[in-house]
């Protein structure tokens, strides 16, 4: 009887499809956007690598990587777009020479009741920092792949970028840089 339940159990099993889809690259990609007193900046990341996990067609885990040095700003351009660009790049902020990636990894999926719509748990590894971050998001089957979407706030003096930052220095003005950023993500997976 108890061999006959192991063998129905691991027959099951075999019906139950775990996979990892690597996610596309080219198609996935990062929004950003920062905030000032007078106003705000925005520009994209590029996704470096990374997969998606999934059980019976429902998430179940990922990662992901991000190529810093891929920081680009889109609302302005020319030479303050460079200048933005190679600020954001220097240690001031994401010292992307000796911290050229960073990455999320996905420890807790939820499903909130309705197909695709998912509370994430993860780690969000910035400059060497982890930390522990919530979202909600979404995924949905388009033409053969996953696309992944999710919309993320984080506080950058979690991570140790306090440049401009009026929680850390006095009397800044209208050069204050809020901490808070938010992140648009897009992952598209390979077909």
């Amino acid at each position: 009887m108890f061999k006959s339940l192991i063998l129905t159990v691991a027959f099951l099993g075999l019906f139950a499809t775990t996979f990892a889809v690597s996610v596309d690259t080219e198609a996935s990609k990062i929004s950003w956007k920062a905030y000032k007193v007078t106003g705000s900046h925005e520009g994209t990341l590029a996704v470096q690598d990374g997969q998606l996990d999934f059980k019976d067609g429902e998430l179940t885990g990922g990662t992901f990587v991000i190529d810093m040095n891929s920081i680009d700003v889109t609302d302005i351009d020319g030479q303050g777009a460079a200048k933005l660009e190679g600020h954001l790049k220097s240690p001031d902020f994401f010292g992307v020479e000796t911290h050229p990636t960073a990455a999320f990894t996905i420890t807790k999926v939820v499903n909130r009741g309705t197909p695709g719509d998912y509370r994430i748990t993860g780690d969000i590894t910035i400059k060497e920092t982890t930390k522990e971050i919530r979202f909600n998001a979404q995924v949905a089957e388009q033409e053969g792949s996953y696309v992944a979407t999710a919309d993320v706030k984080l506080d950058r003096t979690d991570f140790n970028i306090r440049y401009g930052s009026g929680s850390f220095f006095e009397n800044l003005g209208d050069k204050t840089i809020y901490d808070e950023f938010d992140l648009n993500i897009k992952l598209v997976t390979k077909k």
